[in-house]
């Protein structure tokens, strides 16, 4: 069986596409098995794998109304070493199309379970709202990875997301939880976000990522190339780093299993 995370926060622009290529890529690069599923109608991280969201015949819009199944929407990244589960303007519609469905929420669940044994991991990027499709992938997950910014707007959003988790958790999938936070964009000179990754630690401990993604251009510039930073500038200090976080998640799950 895969491990199954969402990469999910309610606060837009923390860097969650820019995690989940460049942690699948990484994965890829360790040796693991990945699959990276586009829950966000803008296609981002379709296009930061090097697919073509114009150009897909079928996408995670198709494998949610079961039209298709993963195994025939799927594309290989080209450079990236994983699949990917791609996303384009069509998916915004299909939350419009779901609501009278029976199991809405539960679609991706049941779609994953036809290619379990094709992956070590699933990453699912979600979209910034608690909209059916985040739901979605929330319902399909064991846990959650969370980027962060080390800024004061950023706790707040936190909160707002560990309340959604417990909901979930509570009513709809028992097994998920939060995986553990991850520092990124992160400037050390900055006393302010130095301040508040001390609080993060202190307050959730060992959920707190050992591995820190710094602010690093070469990750922000790869996404307009169709590759993961990791792949665009391995020798970056930001590819570097999501390599290193990639060999934490591997020994984490280790303990988790």
């Amino acid at each position: 069986m895969p491990r199954i995370f969402c990469i999910a926060n309610q606060k837009g622009g923390v860097g969650k596409t820019t995690t989940t290529v460049n942690l699948a890529a990484g994965l890829a690069q360790i040796g693991q098995r990945a699959l990276v599923i586009d829950l966000d109608p803008q296609g981002n991280a379709t296009m930061g794998s090097g697919v073509d969201k114009r150009a897909l015949t079928l996408s995670v819009y198709d494998v949610l109304l079961e039209s298709a199944g993963i195994a025939e929407a799927r594309q290989r990244s080209p450079q990236g070493g994983y699949d990917v589960l791609g996303a384009n303007r069509e998916l915004a519609g299909a939350e419009v199309e779901l609501v009278g469905q029976p199991h809405r929420e539960q679609r991706l669940k049941r779609a994953l379970e036809a290619v379990a044994a094709d992956y070590d991991f699933v990453l699912i990027d979600c979209p910034p709202s608690l909209s059916l499709l985040t739901l979605n992938g929330l319902c399909s997950a064991h846990g959650v990875i969370v980027p962060m910014q080390c800024e004061y707007f950023a706790l707040e959003g936190l909160s707002d997301l560990v309340n959604t988790i417990k909901q979930v958790h509570a009513n709809l999938n028992r097994e998920l939880q939060i995986i553990g936070l991850l520092r990124v964009m992160f400037d050390p000179r900055i006393t302010l976000q130095q301040q508040v990754s001390e609080q993060l630690q202190a307050h959730f401990g060992d959920k707190v990522f050992n591995t820190v993604i710094p602010r690093n251009v070469r990750l922000a510039e790869a996404p307009s190339y169709g590759l993961p930073g990791v792949v665009f500038d391995p020798a970056s200090r930001g590819a570097q780093a999501f390599v290193s976080f990639a060999r934490e998640m591997v020994a984490r799950i280790e303990t988790m299993r």
